[in-house]
């Protein structure tokens, strides 16, 4: 039974101040001395980064695409667990699910086409309903008026099921703008629980992907979270707000657990130190990664040791298998081919037939060249930046047996990148995708699956498992 008390940060759309707004409350309620837990909704992975800034916890991702909308509410208990309130961060707007992703991608492309059939999937208001959570809407009000109301009331109609139990303006321009915004609202029955001034925006520098990691400007991060915090303690009533947060009733079930998500028997979470050593890459080239992957390796047995290509000359001692994440490479290519030592011994290991999994980030570090600099070499591949973005979730199915998957599994995951690998698929490719497209992707040679899908472990466990397995040596 999970009673812990809880609010989902929504939007009618993008840009409206989600993450200011949620990462904003989870600092200012960790000032207070309460123990918050941050979640996501959505394959994001930088998000996260300032919500375990803000909270001391883990950030984790609440996608029910990836992982299914019955493992929502036992991953929020496992990351909420001891916590006196949670906070979870939506995706785009309230009701848009995994069926816009296809068509941001075919904008972003130039094109039209038209993505039916997933509904509510994946959406804000999904996991919102899942959780029986009340919802906080952010609304950016710096172009209206006496219409917000009519905003409001349409999210706060649309579905029964979704409470709406008040709304955080942003961006208001002044006294009298404020004033205005909360007359019309009067009528709407939905309170006002904070307003932000336009004055007073945090600046958080962001690029090509979005956001720019924590572990990339820590320094800078630290200050915008305090920023955050600052316009949230100054413009949000966090009485109103956390009594609100008290009114979540109870979500029937148990927490997900690693050791027994990959049932690993009783060797699972009990590594013989040094046996099965999991070297994985970390840092600020390699941020990308869910909190519940390291937890699933190292309940299957293996002892997880992170490392940073742009510093380590040498893998931890004792490496069995290697986990390669996602990232940005393309953005510290010079540093990670400038450490020659290390990519010949990443090379070396691959060449030994090791488990060596990698993904996006991972791929690209794994390929001859990334724009035009020496990477690893371990795959017979060239890598380049692109304008052509390419996102969205994908269904896919293991093509070639790796000690990832059997041929035939099937799996969830998400593509987010701007560069192009040439060619994309080996001579035994990793997946066969079925969306936007059909087509084959990835590298499976030896011990080593590459490929730019990122899955989510609490989805695959069994994949987990398999990894670490086949690193006994």
């Amino acid at each position: 039974m999970v009673n812990v008390p809880r609010l989902v940060i929504a939007a009618p759309s993008s840009g409206s101040g989600k993450t200011t707004v949620a990462t904003g409350l989870m600092a200012a309620f960790a000032g207070r001395g309460l123990a918050v837990s941050g979640h996501k909704v959505g394959p994001d992975y930088i998000d996260p980064g300032y919500h375990t800034l803000a909270t001391g916890r883990p950030g984790r991702n609440l996608d029910a695409y990836m992982c299914g909308p019955e493992l929502i509410a036992p991953l929020f208990a496992h990351g909420a667990r001891g916590c006196d309130l949670a906070v979870v961060e939506g995706v785009m707007g309230l009701y848009d699910g995994a069926g816009i992703q296809a068509g941001r991608e075919a904008l972003e492309q130039g094109g039209g086409g038209r993505r039916v059939g997933h509904g509510e999937l994946a959406s804000t208001a999904q996991v919102a309903r899942v959780l029986r959570a009340p919802v906080v809407l952010v609304v950016d009000a710096s172009s209206q008026s006496r219409s917000v109301a009519a905003l409001v009331h349409g999210f706060a109609s649309w579905d029964p099921r979704v409470r709406i139990g008040g709304v955080i303006l942003n961006k208001v321009g002044s006294q009298r703008h404020e004033a205005l915004l909360r007359e019309a609202l009067d009528e709407s029955g939905v309170p006002v629980l904070g307003v932000l001034r336009r004055a007073e925006q945090a600046a958080v520098p962001s690029r090509h992907l979005g956001l720019v990691p924590v572990a990339e400007r820590r320094g800078d991060a630290v200050a915008a979270v305090a920023a955050m915090r600052g316009q949230v303690v100054a413009g949000c009533d966090l009485d109103a707000l956390m009594a609100l947060a008290r009114s979540a009733p109870a979500v029937p079930g148990e927490a997900w657990d690693a050791v027994e998500a990959v049932g690993a028997g009783g060797a699972a979470g009990k590594p013989d130190p040094g046996s099965r050593v999991v070297a994985v890459a970390s840092g600020a080239a390699f941020t990308f990664s869910y909190a519940e992957q390291t937890e699933l390796l190292a309940a299957a047995g293996a002892e997880v040791v992170p490392f940073d290509p742009l510093r380590d000359e040498v893998l931890p001692e004792g490496t069995r298998g290697l986990v390669i994440g996602g990232g940005f490479p393309e953005v510290y290519a010079p540093e990670l081919s400038a450490n020659e030592p290390l990519r010949k011994a990443v090379g070396e290991l691959a060449a030994s037939g090791a488990p060596v999994a990698a993904e996006c980030a991972g791929l690209l570090y794994l390929a001859r060249s990334l724009d035009g600099l020496p990477m690893c070499g371990v795959l017979d591949a060239e890598a380049r930046m692109s304008e052509r973005l390419t996102l969205g979730y994908r269904e896919a199915v293991a093509v070639s047996d790796s000690v990832l998957a059997a041929p035939g599994t099937r799996v969830r995951g998400h593509e987010f990148h701007r560069t192009v690998l040439e060619p994309g698929a080996g001579a035994e490719p990793a997946w066969g995708l079925h969306q936007p497209e059909r087509r084959v992707e990835g590298f499976v040679q030896r011990g080593v699956h590459a490929s730019y899908l990122h899955t989510h472990g609490a989805s695959s466990p069994a994949m987990a498992r398999r990894f670490v397995e086949r690193c006994k040596g």
